[in-house]
């Protein structure tokens, strides 16, 4: 694998942007460019990608039509939202329909873009190697998992109740109204799925968020939210690699059809952990908030148990 160089699949309807992504990238990786959506997913169809960036307004097909067809027809490849726009519902639907790896900015860094590539790059070929199939969506097993948790993280105690209302006949659901309660439940339960607000006590919690997921990959997290910062949320994805983002007020179908999708994924990475790769996490640049000693003892100690 060492000696197999990457494909890489770029998509953006300026033909600029496609000529400075195949000088930047030619001579390290495969690369292939177009400005259809319609051409890639045929590109995806017909032979092994390991990376596909995407801009997201397009002409022919958006962003994120692209990547949630690209999920369907080849489930390893690595898939990165690349855009000049903070539109909000470009960036869940990334998320919830294209499950992304990273969202990058345009004007783009070279480093940074070079690294990112790299990193899905390296992910990308080792799920190819593994097999990493089942990643796809399978049906729901008909038979329950009693030690599996689901701890939700909200100081509102109805989030919690309709969570427990969805689920809590065949799953342990957990809640934590404040940030010590809630790793003190992660620290002593066995918990798969975290269902998040970003405030709880009016404490923005994203940074746990992200330092959790950085030390437990394995752990999905869905944020549930009324909250609409764009640069949060874009943290979130590269930092934190959220699995779910959804709108407070609660749409009960839509959260329970949420929280089906990462139970399923769970059990998926316990079958093949490999897939944990996915959920690596971008660096960030500078902690945009404190983690105190506390949660940080919390977080020693899930990794102990595990």
């Amino acid at each position: 694998m060492a000696d197999q160089k990457a494909t890489l699949l770029f998509v953006d309807d300026e033909e600029r942007i496609l000529r400075s992504l195949k000088m930047l990238f030619r001579f390290d990786y495969k690369v292939h460019t177009t400005t259809d959506g319609n051409e890639a997913l045929e590109i995806l169809k017909r032979e092994t990608v390991h990376v596909l960036v995407s801009d997201q307004r397009m002409p022919i097909m958006a962003g994120v039509d692209l990547l949630r067809q690209a999920r369907e027809i080849s489930p390893n490849t690595m898939r990165l939202l690349l855009t000049g726009y903070s539109d909000l519902t470009a960036i869940v639907g990334s998320v919830n329909d294209g499950e992304i790896f990273r969202y990058i900015n345009k004007p783009w860094d070279t480093d940074e873009i070079q690294l990112t590539v790299k990193t899905a790059a390296e992910i990308g070929l080792q799920m190819v190697s593994t097999d990493a199939s089942a990643v796809a969506v399978k049906p729901a097993a008909a038979s329950t998992h009693p030690q599996l948790g689901l701890l939700v993280i909200d100081d509102d105690p109805s989030t919690y109740q309709i969570v427990k209302d969805i689920v809590g006949e065949k799953y342990m659901v957990k809640w934590g109204s404040s940030l010590n309660d809630a790793f003190a439940i992660l620290s002593e339960d066995n918990i798969a799925v975290v269902i998040s607000e970003v405030k709880v006590a009016n404490e923005d919690i994203t940074a746990p968020l992200r330092t959790l997921k950085e030390h437990h990959p394995n752990i999905l997290t869905m944020v549930l939210t009324s909250f609409q910062d764009t640069r949060a949320l874009i943290e979130l994805i590269n930092q934190g690699q959220i699995y779910r983002f959804l709108p407070k007020p609660i749409l009960k179908g839509m959260l329970e059809k949420s929280i089906q999708a990462s139970i399923r994924h769970y059990k998926v990475m316990e079958e093949k952990p490999q897939l944990v790769k996915r959920y690596t996490v971008e660096q960030p640049k500078k902690e945009s908030g404190s983690i105190s000693d506390t949660i940080m003892g919390y977080i020693r100690k899930i990794r102990a148990k595990i």
